[in-house]
C-alpha cells in the first residue's frame, strides 16, 4: 500500500525531456527554482547549462557540476524558458552556442550543498522545499512499476559511471518503508507523467549529494550574457 505523506508536485507545470544531452543537472534545478516561485514558468535550462559550462571550463557535451551550476543561478540566474529555448541538438560550430541578445527578465536564486541523509531531504520536503539529488543508477530506475515505484531487485548494484540528477518533491511509504517522490528529466513517458517513487533501499546506496535552493537574490532585465 502506497501513502503519500508529502507531494509537492502541484509547484510543477509538466516534466520536461532532456533528450540525449547532458543536461540532467540544468534541469533538475531549473525547475527546482521555477517551483519555488509565486506561479510556475519554466526557466531556460540552456542558459543555466551555458553559463555552468563557462564557469567551468567544460565542453558543452560534458554534464554539469553542482558547484558550476549553483554559482549560475546565483551569479548569471535565468530567463523564462521562451527567452533561450532548450536545444534538442547543439549546434556543429560549438562557438556559435551563445544566448540570444534578448532575453528578458533574468531571475537569480542562492543555493547550496545540504545534508543527503534521508532524514534531512523530508524536513526540507516539509518545508515546500524541493531538493535537487544527485544519484548513480541501475537497472530498476530505467522502468518504474505501474505504480510509479522504483525499488531494485536482490543484487542489483549501483553503476558508478551513470550518474544523474533528479528533484525530490515528496515522500510517503511504500508497504511500511521510506519512499521518495522524484521529479525526472525523461519526459512525461517515464513513470507516471514524468514522476516516480523511489524506494528507500534504491535512493540510499545510490544518493552521493544533495543541494537546496535559497532566496531570490534580483531580478535584472536584458543583460549582457556573452
Amino acid at each position: 500500500m502506497l501513502t503519500v505523506e508529502t507531494d509537492l508536485r502541484p509547484l510543477f507545470g509538466p516534466a520536461r525531456d532532456q533528450g540525449q544531452r547532458p543536461t540532467c543537472l540544468a534541469f533538475a534545478a531549473s525547475d527546482a527554482h521555477a517551483g519555488l516561485r509565486a506561479d510556475w514558468v519554466p526557466l531556460s535550462c540552456e542558459f543555466a547549462f551555458y553559463h555552468a559550462q563557462r564557469r567551468s571550463n567544460s565542453s558543452p557535451l560534458q554534464g554539469a557540476t553542482l558547484g558550476s551550476i549553483l554559482e549560475a543561478l546565483k551569479q548569471d540566474g535565468q530567463p523564462a524558458e521562451e527567452g533561450w529555448p532548450y536545444l534538442t541538438n547543439l549546434p556543429s560550430d560549438y562557438g556559435s552556442w551563445f544566448p540570444p541578445a534578448k532575453l528578458g527578465p533574468i531571475f537569480r536564486r542562492g543555493g547550496s550543498a545540504c545534508a543527503d541523509a534521508l532524514t534531512a531531504i523530508i524536513d526540507k520536503l516539509d518545508r515546500n522545499e524541493p531538493v535537487i539529488l544527485l544519484t548513480t543508477l541501475s537497472p530498476s530506475f530505467y522502468a518504474p512499476t505501474i505504480n510509479g515505484i522504483v525499488d531494485p531487485a536482490d543484487g542489483e548494484a549501483p553503476d558508478p559511471a551513470l550518474r544523474h540528477a533528479i528533484i525530490a518533491v515528496g515522500h510517503g511509504t511504500f508497504n511500511g518503508s521510506t519512499i521518495v517522490l522524484i521529479r525526472n528529466s525523461w519526459g512525461q513517458a517515464w513513470g507516471i507523467n514524468g514522476y516516480a517513487w523511489l524506494t528507500e533501499r534504491f535512493l540510499t546506496p545510490r544518493l552521493f549529494a544533495t543541494a537546496s535552493l535559497l532566496e531570490d537574490v534580483d531580478v535584472f532585465t536584458d543583460p549582457v550574457t556573452t
